[in-house]
Order: C-alpha cells, then sequence, then structure tokens
C-alpha cells in the first residue's frame, strides 16, 4: 500500500474517533446535566439505575474512541518513520489486504 492512501485511511479513522469523542461528550455531558436538577438515587430508583447505565455506556464508547485515537496516531508515527505496513515481530511486510482491512495493524497475519 502506498503512503499517500495509507495516510488517508489513517487520517479518515482520525476524524471518524474525533468526531465519535465530541458527540460523546456532548451526549456525556447532557446525562449529567439531566440528573443533575433531580433526586435520583442511583441504587434504589428504577431511572436511577437508568442514567448511571447511560453514563457508565459514554464512558466506555469514549474510551474506546480515545484508544482508537492513540492507534490510529501511532500507525502516523510508523508511516512518518518508515516503518508503516512492516510487521512488529517479525520483520516482514504486512500484507496490503491486512492494513486495507486494520490500517492500524502492527503485525501480519502469522503474528497476529
Amino acid at each position: 500500500m502506498d503512503d499517500e492512501h495509507a495516510r488517508g485511511l489513517l487520517l479518515g479513522l482520525r476524524d471518524d474517533a474525533v468526531g465519535r469523542l465530541a458527540g460523546l461528550g456532548d451526549a456525556h455531558q447532557e446525562v449529567v446535566d439531566a440528573a443533575r436538577g433531580s433526586n435520583v438515587d442511583d441504587e434504589h430508583d428504577p431511572e436511577g439505575a437508568t442514567i448511571a447505565f447511560e453514563r457508565a455506556q459514554l464512558e466506555a464508547l469514549a474510551a474506546d474512541a480515545r484508544r482508537r485515537l492513540v492507534e490510529v496516531d501511532a500507525a502516523l508515527a510508523r508511516l512518518a518513520a518508515g516503518t508503516y505496513g512492516t510487521c512488529a515481530v517479525g520483520g516482514e511486510p504486512i500484507d496490503d489486504a491486512r492494513l486495507e482491512a486494520r490500517p492500524t495493524a502492527t503485525t501480519c497475519v502469522a503474528h497476529s
């Protein structure tokens, strides 16, 4: 895979992760704001459990998006260093089909 194509894929993934983080941050703030004025008891109120679940779900999704950003930024750094597409375990080239499917891959299929 040529560097420009890889960069385009990675930047698209990065934009997606940043957009998801922004949206999740807004949604999390809405849940927090909605619960702030209420007298919710998460332990005893059926609605409280729902609010706690929504908050935890949003936090987990945001953590996933942050992990994705780290993976993409690491792949972009490998691209800049000239090591993108090289298996971190065996040093052989990572197949283009794998990089198309998983642009942040650090290993070939044999070492995954």
